[in-house]
């Protein structure tokens, strides 16, 4: 029994400080690879501490392993939007204009009752007061209200109750996200023309978000 609870205070050690180097946020915000890794180490931990005869270089170095492996492929990801998307997946609009799309709905598997539980959660009771709906690559379902159901401070009272598309990342660390372009129906004329402006080009950019009337904001690279 000594030799198990010694096991346990050592795999929990290990873990703790792993999961820190992960740098990892609350479960239900874990991406899909995130997510497979902390069910690995979980399963892996179990096994030296259930079985006294497995020597605990057995689990400890496995579980190093998989945290080597997130910390490389997170690098990868942050360096890379293609490779991003493709192990993660990209944020999907399931309500635009007011309108539910209802084919990427099913794309997602997102049944009606997944919708209204996710609406009722951030005090929404109503399909008719949403605007905008997109599905985040937690899986978590994020609305803009239309502006007659927003609070005074967000609909910015004495300006009207219409609605409004919230920006979209256009450039993010350097790389252009054409499909976004597309879908904002802005051009590439239109964003070199921007860049332009800015005496910048694309690789220069951090961050660059904008919405289909064509307002940016603009945040250059930190020079190192």
């Amino acid at each position: 029994m000594t030799i198990i609870l010694i096991r346990a205070c050592i795999l929990y050690a290990v873990i703790t400080f792993a999961l820190r180097l992960m740098g990892k946020r609350q479960l239900g915000e874990l991406q899909p690879s995130e997510l497979v890794v902390t069910i690995l180490i979980s399963n892996i931990a179990s096994i030296p501490v259930e079985d006294s005869s497995v020597p605990m270089l057995l689990g400890i170095i496995p579980i190093f392993t998989l945290v080597c492996l997130d910390v490389i492929m997170s690098t990868i990801m942050m360096k890379s939007p293609r490779f991003r998307k493709l192990i993660i997946g990209s944020p999907r609009i399931i309500i635009s204009e007011g309108v539910i799309q209802q084919k990427e709905m099913k794309r997602l598997r997102y049944t009606v009752d997944d919708l209204v539980e996710a609406m009722r959660e951030q005090q929404i009771f109503d399909i008719g007061e949403v605007y905008y709906a997109i599905v985040e690559t937690t899986g978590k379902i994020n609305f803009l209200q239309k502006k007659d159901h927003q609070s005074a401070t967000r609909a910015d009272v004495g300006h009207g109750g219409s609605s409004y598309d919230p920006p979209s990342v256009i450039i993010r660390d350097g790389v252009k996200d054409e499909e976004q372009l597309d879908l904002l129906g802005l051009g590439q004329g239109w964003l070199n023309k921007q860049l332009r402006d800015n005496n910048v080009s694309t690789k220069d950019v951090f961050l660059m978000t904008a919405d289909k009337n064509g307002s940016t904001i603009l945040i250059k690279k930190a020079v190192n």
